[in-house]
C-alpha cells in the first residue's frame, strides 16, 4: 500500500500539469470574448494565480526529475502568493458589486 501512495505522488504534478492547461485553455478563451460590459478583472487576477501555479508545478517537476535543485522556501512563498491573489480578487469583486 505505501508504494501506491508513492507512485501517486509521482505522476500527481504531471497530471497537474495537464489539468492546468485545460483550464488555461478556458481562460484564453474567456478573454476573447466579446466583454459586453462584464467585469473580468477578477477573472484576470484568478488567471496571474493559475500562472504562479503553473511555475510551481513545473519547478516540483524539474526537481522531481533532478534537473534543478530549489530552495524549500520557495514553495510557500508561492503559496503565499496564491493566496494573496485570491484575497485580492475577492475583494475587488465584494467592492465592484456593492452599491
Amino acid at each position: 500500500m505505501a508504494y501506491l501512495g508513492y507512485c501517486v505522488g509521482t505522476v500527481a504534478p504531471y497530471y497537474n500539469l495537464a489539468l492546468v492547461l485545460i483550464v488555461v485553455l478556458l481562460f484564453f478563451r474567456l478573454f476573447r470574448m466579446e466583454n459586453k460590459g462584464a467585469f473580468i478583472k477578477p477573472w484576470k487576477i484568478l488567471f496571474l494565480g493559475v500562472l504562479i501555479y503553473i511555475v510551481e508545478e513545473v519547478i516540483t517537476v524539474l526537481e522531481s526529475l533532478g534537473v534543478v535543485v530549489v530552495s524549500q522556501v520557495i514553495f510557500p512563498v508561492f503559496e503565499m502568493a496564491i493566496i494573496s491573489l485570491f484575497i485580492f480578487m475577492l475583494l475587488l469583486q465584494k467592492d465592484y458589486v456593492k452599491p
